[in-house]
């Protein structure tokens, strides 16, 4: 993150009467009947309801596409995700509406900017930013790359779930596996550079201190990841919905 958006958030966090909408993105939303419960060892439960955060698709109706790179560069990501009806003992949702975004390498995000909250105007453009119907299976396919980091927040994707009429089901966020080895250390140690990864792991928010993550215990949010920096990773995921 640059100097302008830590010295931004640092401002509002000191003697701030009222939460605005850049640290709500960073907080649970704890309004959802799926808060604190998963979908992980073999339950059927729905998956936890998280913030859309500072940053939505603003008509996601308009990208519907599986290649959501855009001019966006980085270590190449396949991002699979199956939707599953709790409704019908968890069985694949065919025909659900799937939205996913999420930042670029460098922790900025498109159709947003020009601010104190994002000093880069993207508003223009629209990366990252993809919607698919899930098929027999429930399932969807995007490529994309492997998201940077930004002060406060864990290597994250957002998701939005709606049914085939196109009513909201859940919002949601998915979280990536860390420590030694994992693809968010290899993307942003002394290999990811040559990728444009420079941040490195200084100032990470690790998912345990992460402000949506951090009530995970059961990891339900933890999404499988598996692959390379040259080959390219592929992140696998199951969300359960109320259909």
């Amino acid at each position: 993150m640059d100097q302008s958006r830590k010295k931004f958030l640092k401002n509002f966090l000191i003697g701030a009467t009222s939460v605005p909408l850049i640290l709500e993105s960073c907080k649970k939303d704890t309004s959802g009947s799926g808060s604190g419960s998963g979908s992980g060892s073999g339950s059927c439960t729905v998956s936890p309801t998280e913030t859309e955060g500072p940053f939505p698709t603003k008509t996601p109706s308009s990208l519907i596409r599986s290649d959501i790179r855009d001019d966006r560069t980085g270590v190449l990501m396949t991002v699979k995700i199956t939707i599953k009806n709790k409704n019908n003992n968890c069985a694949a949702l065919a025909g659900a509406i799937v939205d996913i975004w999420h930042c670029d390498k460098d922790g900025y995000y498109s159709e947003y900017g020009g601010t104190s909250m994002q000093t880069i105007d993207y508003t223009a453009v629209h990366f990252l930013r993809g919607r698919q119907v899930t098929d027999s299976n429930g399932l969807v396919s995007f490529t994309s790359i492997f998201p940077g980091w930004y002060n406060s927040r864990a290597t994250h994707i957002h998701v939005h779930v709606y049914n085939a009429a196109g009513t909201s089901l859940l919002v949601t966020q998915i979280a990536f596996p860390e420590g030694s080895g994992s693809a968010v250390a290899t993307v942003n140690g002394s290999g990811g550079t040559a990728y444009g990864y420079t941040k490195g792991m200084t100032g990470y928010t690790y998912n345990a201190s992460d402000n949506v993550f951090s009530d995970d215990t059961a990891g339900v949010e933890l999404a499988t990841v598996t692959g390379s920096l040259a080959g390219g990773y592929t992140l696998t995921h199951s969300i359960v919905v109320a259909a």
